[in-house]
């Protein structure tokens, strides 16, 4: 009897991911039928009974049924008796943030260390002609002292071939990128340097990760802050005592 109940569960899982692997399938070519260059990156049961969850190349989270005919293009909120309305679209991307962002080396970054024991960090995609970057960097040195660490990625606003571009090229290439970055948000040369050289590469994670402005502050569980917030407020939201 046992035996059967076994063989019994086993099907019913071989018919289910039969099913989830049809409904991948039929997804991606229902996605290809509008543009063959839509990178799929995975289908996967939705926490909404019915409907999947399809991660595209751009990091962009959306919703289908198996048949792919209806797509939601927004965010899911799951209501919880604890929690209230629950982000599940945010919440999928504070991950994928979290991956992405982990996976730049130390040595890509330009860092501001926390004076003392570090009790946070944060990453900031940051343009050095954006008054409220330089208004933010102001206010890593208080961040600093309150054991906060700021870890620069470069996010030139108007993107590859502008001045701006080449001026963050400088900071990363220069030997004291802390030095350079500081010099830059307050206006001054740096000095024209070419190398191999990581900007780029940044911007377009900053896309991926749904960086549209700056300074965009992104937390170290993956919560992205766009815009300016000053120093005792970020501590706050961070949960660190000023």
């Amino acid at each position: 009897m046992r035996i059967k109940i076994l063989m019994a569960g086993a099907l019913l899982l071989a018919s289910t991911l039969a099913v989830a692997e049809d409904a991948k399938d039929v997804i991606i070519k229902q996605l290809q039928k509008i543009d063959q260059r839509i990178p799929v990156v995975s289908v996967k049961a939705a926490q909404l009974e019915g409907m999947y969850e399809v991660e595209l190349g751009s990091g962009e989270i959306i919703y289908s049924d198996a048949k792919g005919e209806y797509f939601l293009l927004g965010q899911l909120y799951q209501l919880s008796d604890e929690n209230g309305f629950v982000n599940l679209t945010e919440a999928k991307m504070d991950a994928q943030r979290t991956t992405l962002l982990k996976a730049v080396p130390e040595a890509e970054k330009v860092s501001f260390k926390a004076v003392g024991v570090e009790k946070a960090s944060v990453y900031v995609f940051t343009d050095v002609d954006c008054p409220y970057c330089r208004k933010l960097h102001n206010e890593v040195p208080k961040l600093q002292a309150m054991g906060i660490s700021v870890e620069y990625l470069a996010f030139p606003r108007q993107g590859p071939d502008t001045p701006t571009f080449k001026k963050m090229t400088n900071i990363w290439c220069s030997e004291d990128k802390v030095k350079a970055m500081t010099l830059s948000k307050q206006g001054k040369s740096v000095a024209n340097v070419e190398c191999s050289n990581p900007v780029l590469a940044q911007y377009e994670l900053g896309q991926k990760v749904g960086v549209t402005g700056t300074p965009a502050i992104i937390t170290a569980d993956g919560q992205l802050i766009p815009g300016y917030m000053p120093a005792e407020q970020l501590a706050a939201r961070l949960g660190v005592q000023p």
